[in-house]
């Protein structure tokens, strides 16, 4: 990896210097300087807000710059308009998703930032029928071991008095049991394809790098018309497994699965969205 700044095409607007989060920049009496190039995360910011062409990444070649149309974004109401109506959509119909409407679902997921741009979150999307009802399955077999302990006649008196909140999803198992048995699923509602988004294990931030992907492509997802949502059982699932779903799904050895959307075709779409309660927030 090379920087290099042309000090012929620089014209000192000091942008670089403000924007790096490695501090590499810096202004002397003898222009843009650089320095501990090293710790260069490899952010882009410094091509990308660099108006003259000066600086120089080789990580960032031509042909990876692209400019932005700022008059082409959607307005704020736009945007406001797309938060509020998406929603987790659990009426899916039996059509397939277009490959096309994946792909760019996974793109904007893609596109997400990461702590330290690590960018180590990578997606693994299931489309096979069989394979999807195998996810759900696994979900409602790894609960059902579960409740069976927490039904212990000998182990329930200690374990309800310090795993109280547990109980609560005891009668959801058995809804989910018997929803499965007549052919049901109360775990993907009937989604056609599940994207599993997944980090190294033993990343500090992967968990929140993950989720912040997922928001990406939900929100693209309903742009789309597509209808999505997260798979809260089966990341319950996957954490209460130690393992054992990722190895199910043939998941590279030392990555974890941190967000999950279930995504299909919608049978209809909502007219109207709902507020929440009031917006509560400080400002010191």
């Amino acid at each position: 990896m090379e920087i290099k700044v042309e000090k012929s095409l620089c014209i000192l607007c000091r942008k670089c210097v403000k924007v790096c989060p490695s501090q590499i920049f810096s202004c002397s009496d003898e222009g843009i300087e650089l320095n501990n190039t090293d710790s260069c995360i490899g952010c882009g910011h410094c091509v990308c807000v660099c108006g003259s062409g000066a600086v120089k990444h080789t990580l960032f070649p031509k042909e990876k710059i692209h400019e932005i149309d700022y008059a082409g974004y959607p307005s704020a109401e736009q945007v406001m308009l797309l938060c509020k109506g998406r929603r987790s959509n659990r009426a899916f119909s039996a059509e397939p998703v277009p490959v096309d409407c994946i792909r760019k679902i996974l793109e904007a997921a893609h596109a997400a930032p990461t702590a330290s741009n690590m960018q180590q979150v990578e997606f693994t999307v299931i489309t096979k029928r069989e394979n999807v009802k195998k996810i759900s399955l696994f979900v409602v077999e790894l609960f059902g071991k579960y409740v069976k302990i927490l039904e212990n006649p000998l182990l329930k008196p200690v374990l309800k008095l310090f795993f109280k909140r547990y109980y609560r999803y005891v009668p959801v198992y058995y809804r989910m049991k018997s929803e499965m048995e007549k052919g049901g699923d109360m775990v993907l509602r009937g989604a056609t394809a599940v994207i599993l988004i997944h980090v190294p294990e033993k990343s500090m931030f992967g968990a929140a790098d993950g989720n912040l992907a997922y928001q990406n492509g939900s929100l693209m997802a309903e742009s789309l018309g597509v209808s999505q949502i997260y798979t809260g059982f089966l990341c319950t699932a996957i954490r209460m497994g130690k393992g054992k779903f990722e190895r199910s799904v043939n998941l590279p050895e030392g990555r974890k699965i941190v967000a999950g959307m279930g995504i299909g075709m919608p049978l209809f779409r909502y007219g109207s969205y709902a507020d929440r309660k009031e917006l509560e927030y400080t400002v010191d």
